[in-house]
């Protein structure tokens, strides 16, 4: 359709993913605009496709966004391909979007696959409500103070990580946040994919490799229980039975609830 942008995802590893809508929109442009016209024009031959490329990422996407965007008012239609999944989501396109719009042309985007989904739903953590964060700073003291935001975030968190880097971030991780759930989700749709479901304490005393694209799906806050009920009186009954103390069971109750362990101990006490 002329006078149009078109936000296309490509597949992040399994080729079956690339959907007979995004073929026939590929088919149809006039032009493609993608992050790599190397990757962009690999993906084309896969695909039986033969498109003009031109090159808009980064590092020149502020004017190169500028002469796209007048090429589409001149009653051209554009698709633009990141190199792998949604354009803009932690790769370029929105400087190209936020450009079309301020010149009235329409924004199509297109469905297809996305890691940071792909890994929540298949991570077994909360997805009522998550957060999708991105990367993280590469410099270990910007990274740390980003970190330090989330210590009071209660719902599910989405990162995306390099291998080189994922020691570091979990470390990071763990000093700040404490141990938490954390599910590696790495290869997805590709011959090995892997979800490795664990806590951050476990996987910075592991110090495993990781290989492929990472992303990091992290558990939130617990909600601390203001109130001791029947059920922790129970446990704490149960563990002084066999023969913890008090500030023993207090520091157990403690962990397994994230409750207060001065709380527990004063409940314990009065009996």
């Amino acid at each position: 359709m002329p006078n149009t942008l078109y936000l296309v995802p490509s597949p992040i590893g399994n080729l079956n993913e690339v959907s007979p809508r995004v073929k026939e929109i590929l088919n149809s442009v006039s032009f493609i605009a993608c992050e790599d016209t190397r990757n962009t024009q690999k993906l084309l031959a896969l695909l039986n496709i033969s498109k003009p490329c031109v090159s808009c990422h980064e590092h020149n996407e502020i004017s190169e966004s500028q002469i796209i965007a007048k090429r589409i008012l001149n009653g051209e239609d554009c698709a633009y391909l990141s190199d792998a999944g949604f354009p803009c989501i932690s790769d370029p396109g929105f400087l190209l979007t936020k450009e079309c719009i301020k010149n009235n042309i329409e924004i199509i985007p297109l469905s297809g696959p996305n890691a940071a989904l792909l890994a929540l739903v298949g991570s077994g953590l909360d997805t009522t409500h998550f957060m999708f964060y991105g990367f993280l700073d590469s410099k270990i003291s910007k990274k740390e103070a980003e970190i330090a935001g989330f210590l009071n975030y209660k719902y599910t968190i989405i990162l995306y990580e390099a291998p080189h880097r994922i020691d570091e971030t979990l470390s990071s991780l763990y000093k700040i946040l404490g141990n938490r759930k954390i599910v590696i989700a790495r290869e997805l749709t590709k011959m090995y994919e892997e979800f490795i479901r664990s806590d951050l304490k476990t996987l910075c005393e592991e110090k495993r490799e990781y290989k492929g694209e990472l992303v990091l799906v992290l558990e939130g806050k617990k909600e601390e229980i203001k109130e001791i009920n029947d059920e922790i009186v129970e446990k704490a009954k149960a563990l002084e039975k066999l023969g913890y103390s008090k500030k023993e069971i207090s520091s157990i109750i403690s962990i397994i609830y994230s409750i207060n362990k001065n709380k527990v101990y004063k409940e314990l006490i009065k009996d």
